[in-house]
């Protein structure tokens, strides 16, 4: 296993919304877990910016409807999977890296009986189990951040994709060059890989054959969504030592701090990009 794989399942075994946090929380509001319905799951599991929203924004950005054949490229624990597969019937293979984080959303799958539809699989998007041209849409949410060589993901998905299928995502940008300390601390809380800015990401598309179709940054949108999400992961942190429970990852939360100051400062943003075959 590579440094950079290692730091990245290392920052998503500790990640503050686990499957078994989420089923805790169903648990305590529900009383129990029978009968699990996949709506149930969304206000829990759509580890994103911007919710089910932002996950309809790329399902139109791809073309996603009943009996499309998606992939999401870096899963996680399968919101954005259950979702698609759920709301527009497409049969739906999510891929995902980090072991814990495949069985926990196989067991959220399973729990809501979509395993028809939505499946997740363990494996790199640099290296993508899928046969050539049998995907309709790939889609991915704030994950390419994470992968080593993202031009070789690009080029997966490229290779998976039939003629005209789509690649819709968003991901990190730097809209300036990280001082060699902000980006060290990316790197050690939250596994970011050196980051590029929006033109620089289409040329990446483009040098490995997209088309790119529409490009939206989204840096002003996610400033206010990101200080949400701060004071989540703090109530979640505050929680949990009053339980008397690990608080988690001390390097994510510093880094995570710092990554919301960065947004605010437009040093640090957002974009949502469509491509084509």
């Amino acid at each position: 296993m590579s440094d950079a794989t290692s730091q990245t399942v290392y920052f998503y075994d500790r990640h503050p919304i686990s499957c078994e946090i989420i089923l805790a929380k169903l648990r305590a509001s529900r009383g129990h877990l029978d009968g699990l319905r996949p709506e149930e799951l969304f206000p829990h599991d759509q580890d994103h910016y911007g919710g089910l929203a932002a996950t309809d924004e790329l399902a139109r950005g791809a073309q996603v409807s009943n009996g499309s054949r998606v992939a999401d490229f870096c899963a996680g624990l399968g919101g954005t999977v259950r979702y698609l597969a759920h709301k527009y019937g497409a049969d739906v293979t999510g891929i995902e890296l980090t072991p814990a984080r495949v069985s926990g959303a196989q067991e959220l799958t399973r729990r809501v009986g979509l395993r028809g539809a939505a499946r997740i699989v363990e494996g790199n998007v640099m290296d993508v189990p899928l046969p050539d041209a049998s995907i309709d849409a790939v889609v991915s949410q704030e994950a390419f951040c994470h992968v080593p060589d993202v031009k070789k993901a690009a080029a997966e998905a490229f290779r998976v994709l039939r003629t005209d299928g789509r690649l819709a995502f968003t991901d990190w940008i730097a809209n300036q060059p990280l001082t060699a300390t902000d980006a060290q601390l990316m790197w050690e809380g939250m596994a970011i890989q050196p980051l590029r800015s929006i033109p620089e990401y289409r040329s990446l598309l483009e040098s490995v054959g997209f088309r790119v179709i529409s490009t939206k940054d989204l840096t002003e949108e996610w400033g206010p969504i990101l200080r949400e999400r701060l004071a989540m992961y703090q109530r979640l942190r505050e929680e949990a030592r009053q339980a008397g429970t690990p608080t988690g990852h001390d390097a994510f939360h510093e880094s995570y701090i710092r990554f919301v100051d960065l947004v605010q400062e437009r040093k640090m943003g957002g974009v949502r990009m469509v491509a084509i075959k």
